[in-house]
Formats: C-alpha cells, structure tokens, sequence
C-alpha cells in the first residue's frame, strides 16, 4: 500500500528510511539531524501537526487495557482501541455556541 507522507521525529532521519521512503515516492516529513552536513527541506507547518498524533496515543495509553494489552486476540485489541477512540471523539468535541 502507498503511503504519501512519512510524518516522524528527527530520531528517524537514518539513510535506511529516508532512501526507503524515497524510492516508494513518499514525501517526508522529518526534520534533519544537526550532524547532517547538508539539511533537508521539511514542511514545518505539517510537522507541528505531528503533536496531535502523539497526544491520541498518549491518551490511549491512560487506558491501561490499552497499554497492557489485555486483549491477546487482535480483532478483540482493536475494538477495545476503536471504543477508547470513540470516548475521546466525544469527550474532545468543539463546544457549541448558542446564538
């Protein structure tokens, strides 16, 4: 399956990835290490997007059947995982003004 974009820190710019993602044509988004002798463009808008991401896994993990994975089948993980989902849609809805 393509992927478009590759969204990671810059713990990930290694040669093994960046040239993987590259010959698969998939754009990346990943900052370059300072010890690059030569930078790569990123879009920096789009990386600080990236924080989102990393706040629904953070809240995922609060639930402890989640991290601990209690679930050992997979269709029964991924239920618990579109449940727990589904509570934050709710609960992180933009509020409603009333004109």
């Amino acid at each position: 399956m393509p992927v478009g974009i590759l969204l990671a820190d810059s713990g990930c710019d290694v040669n093994e990835i960046v040239n993987s993602a590259r010959s698969r044509g998939t754009e990346l988004v990943i900052p370059s290490k300072c010890s690059r002798t030569e930078q790569r463009y990123y879009d920096k808008e789009l990386y600080k997007e990236c924080h989102l991401i990393e706040n629904v896994f953070r809240w995922l993990k609060q639930w402890r059947s989640i991290a601990t994975r209690y679930a050992k089948r997979s269709d029964s993980f991924l239920a618990a995982s579109i449940s727990d989902l589904s509570s934050l849609s709710l609960t992180t809805r933009p509020k409603q003004t009333v004109a």
